[in-house]
């Protein structure tokens, strides 16, 4: 999938849609995805990477730091507690390619969302419920997939509104990447696909 995007000197991303043989709640992510979520050691995300990444997620004025830092550090954080367990098939492959890679990523249910899609920057004030708690993130000034309704997902936090459920069959990944990572970005993209397509999905485009 083509999102437009906005004028950003360093960002790079991809997108591709990804359609499951059945809803995610009838589909057990295999030993072989799972496995991937502890690895042993978990090596942590390249320090030039990091900074690179946050850089930027901060060039429009958002701070990428504390609980607004990137999934990608999130999830390198609770693999080493050993806190990253399954959720679903979809979301099992993302985080199991984030974690490998370094890349932040999003992942929306695309029958949650409102065509047109692109990617652009939060305005002023604008904030989303995160989680099923309630909770609220502040995307003022960062990067994110908007939908008709709004922003929805980011490298930070995904909205609760377009989040995969048991009833998900289609999925829009968005890695999130920047310059200087171009082939490491191309590399995680076909890890990330080809395990989605060996767990029984189909990505596209081809």
């Amino acid at each position: 999938m083509t999102l437009p995007g906005p004028d950003h000197p360093s960002l790079r991303f991809v997108a591709f849609e990804t359609a499951f043989s059945s809803a995610l709640g009838g589909l057990d992510s295999p030993d072989w995805l799972v496995a991937l979520l502890s690895p042993d050691p978990v090596e942590p995300i390249d320090d030039v990477l990091r900074k690179a990444i946050r850089d930027m997620l901060r060039h429009h004025g958002y701070k990428p730091t504390g609980r607004g830092k990137p999934a990608s550090e999130y999830l390198v954080r609770a693999a080493g507690a050993c806190k990253l367990g399954t959720i679903n098939l979809a979301v099992d492959a993302c985080n199991a390619t984030s974690l490998a890679s370094g890349f932040p990523i999003s992942v929306i249910d695309l029958d949650c969302a409102t065509a047109p899609l692109r990617i652009d920057v939060g305005e002023a004030g604008a904030r989303y419920v995160f989680n099923q708690g309630g909770q609220e993130i502040d995307v003022s000034g960062l990067l994110c997939v908007f939908d008709a309704d709004g922003p929805c997902a980011n490298g930070v936090k995904d909205s609760q509104r377009t989040k995969t459920s048991d009833a998900t069959v289609r999925t829009l990944s968005v890695v999130w990447a920047c310059a200087g990572f171009e082939e490491p970005l191309d590399a995680a993209v076909r890890a990330y696909r080809e395990a989605l397509e060996r767990a029984g999905a189909v990505t596209s485009p081809s």
